[in-house]
């Protein structure tokens, strides 16, 4: 029977840059109704699903980076990765089941992740992609900020909408300034996304047999709420698909923070995470 289950079975050749993105399955149900998470943004939410990018970076693939905007995960392979023989039906598979049950453990109920494959011919196509998905979280940014505005205004889901639409976006800005929100002092996570990836930390320890000090390297995760944009970013991109460090300056020098994990995920959520939602008409 082996044949029928692998009718479907290919592989992706060698020479291949390729993206895995993640998208959470029914989010807008369980942010908006099954869990009271505040809107347009919540740190507690950012912070979940900092936490399934971490386990992801660590799940058994070369992942060089773990971009997240939204309900999304947009994860870079290393090129010549060759886990599972790169056939596309396990790393769907396994990404997605990795993600779903990384973030379901630090929320503390279930929630499901899909997974799809970008097949990418060269690192151009590769910068291409993190380009759109950081201009996907500024349109979703602005867009976001200005129809909650409207929203609390008192403006229903429908009206609101159709106030919004084929709204320019300069009269997006000048709509949320006129109400005290200035778009550009938002905070940076918010209109770019945030990122999760390698950096080499120095430590210093002491030897216990002779009580000298040491100076040791690791490699650890780094994540990061305040990345680059336009040229800037591109350029980060180029390095780390160069094969060096994704910043050239040391992301402790940036103002950055190591501290998202999962189990600071699940302390932070907790006020937020799961009540169940009444009369909710958001």
């Amino acid at each position: 029977m082996r044949q029928f289950e692998a009718a479907l079975d290919h592989q992706v050749p060698p020479g291949f840059q390729i993206v895995a993105r993640l998208d959470g399955r029914g989010f807008t149900r369980l942010t908006k109704e099954v869990c009271q998470f505040e809107a347009p943004f919540d740190p507690g939410f950012r912070d979940l699903m900092a936490a399934a990018c971490r386990h992801l970076m660590t799940c058994g693939f070369n992942v060089l980076l773990a971009y997240s905007e939204s309900d999304e995960i947009s994860l870079l392979l290393h090129a010549q990765e060759m886990t599972f023989g790169r056939k596309p039906r396990k790393w769907i598979s396994i990404l997605a089941g990795e993600a779903s049950a990384a973030f379901s453990l630090a929320l503390g109920r279930p929630a499901a992740f899909d997974a799809r494959l970008s097949v990418l011919p060269g690192r151009e196509q590769v910068v291409d992609y993190f380009r759109w998905r950081m201009n996907d979280a500024a349109r979703c940014c602005l867009n976001g900020h200005a129809y909650w505005l409207l929203r609390r205004q008192g403006l229903s889901a429908r009206a609101t909408a159709q106030r919004l639409l084929g709204m320019a976006r300069t009269d997006k800005h000048e709509l949320l300034f006129r109400h005290g929100v200035n778009f550009d002092a938002l905070p940076t996570w918010q209109k770019r996304g945030f990122a999760v990836y390698w950096v080499e930390r120095e430590r210093v320890g002491r030897n216990p047999l002779t009580g000298e000090v040491t100076l040791t390297t690791r490699r650890e995760l780094h994540t990061d709420e305040q990345l680059p944009w336009k040229d800037d970013y591109e350029r980060a991109l180029g390095r780390l698909l160069a094969g060096h460090s994704f910043l050239v300056e040391a992301p402790a020098h940036r103002g950055t923070s190591d501290r998202t994990s999962t189990e600071t995920a699940r302390d932070r959520a907790a006020d937020r995470a799961c009540t169940r939602a009444e009369g909710n008409d958001d």
